[in-house]
């Protein structure tokens, strides 16, 4: 079990967000953390302590004004910490190998495969094809299906029939119908190297993890998982620790005191980063 930083940019800024509240209309999100920092800063401290894997995102789409500026931080990231760090965001099959050339280990994607609500194979296979699935990570981040039943569930025991979590696309503001699912993990696995996961109900609350979701990835595939989503305190790492058998990574946003949040950085590294004490 590791820890995996991150660094979120939007609007040509490194940003901790609500990601439920994301939007394309004005690029508006509501924000926990606005740092007077550039992404660059982030990646030298994250290559400093050896923290590989960790992802970057970007948060704009395509079609927004702030996109340069977002794709000028995600490059000058890169660049401080080459073959460190993954990046996702608005990547298709045209510009996948870009974000490699410019130092990405991996490129992650959602939206290019899940297309119009749909899980589109022939994308993803062409894209596994074009760049290699060792550079490949599938975001199947999710949000409880409206409609039906289904709670976090604290002990990490899912009640029969429930929840029911689908893969949500377009920066988490579409659902699909792709639910997370032994039939989806075993359809998507030959065509990718990891998967990260963001909870996106919880996402960027900072008021506890999914429980019920953690206990069903932890044994729904054999690839590295990163999970991201609502942790606040070190019960909530313990929790993801059990939950996910000690193979399941993890990913702290708005609560990493980088980012104005309680838990510390240095104590992260100490436990679960690559010199950690046993």
């Amino acid at each position: 079990m590791k820890f995996r930083p991150c660094i979120d940019i939007h609007n040509g800024l490194v940003k901790q967000i609500i990601g439920g509240s994301l939007t394309d209309q004005k690029d508006q999100a509501l924000e926990n953390f606005v740092s007077a920092k550039d992404a660059a800063w982030y990646a030298r401290l994250y290559r400093e302590r050896g923290l590989n894997g960790g992802h970057i995102i970007l948060l704009n789409p395509a079609s927004s004004p702030y996109y340069e500026a977002d794709l000028s931080q995600a490059r000058g990231a890169l660049g401080a910490f080459e073959g460190g760090m993954q990046i996702g965001g608005g990547i298709t099959d045209e510009n996948a190998a870009r974000f490699l050339d410019w130092g990405a280990s991996h490129v992650i994607v959602t939206s290019f495969v899940f297309k119009d609500g749909h899980i589109h194979m022939d994308r993803l296979k062409q894209l596994a094809k074009k760049i290699g699935r060792s550079h490949l990570v599938l975001d199947l981040s999710c949000k409880m299906r409206p409609g039906l039943p289904g709670k976090n569930i604290s002990d990490g025991h899912s009640p029969e029939n429930g929840p029911d979590y689908y893969i949500v696309t377009d920066r988490w503001q579409k659902f699909t119908d792709v639910a997370i699912s032994e039939e989806t993990f075993a359809l998507l696995e030959p065509y990718c190297s990891e998967f990260l996961i963001h909870a996106v109900d919880v996402e960027g609350k900072s008021q506890g993890v999914e429980a019920g979701l953690i206990e069903r990835l932890g044994r729904l595939t054999a690839l590295p998982v990163t999970y991201a989503g609502g942790i606040h305190t070190t019960d909530d790492i313990a929790l993801i620790r059990r939950l996910g058998q000690g193979r399941m990574d993890f990913t702290v946003g708005s609560a990493l005191d980088l980012f104005g949040g309680p838990l510390a950085f240095d104590a992260l590294c100490a436990q679960y980063g690559p010199h950690r004490v046993q």
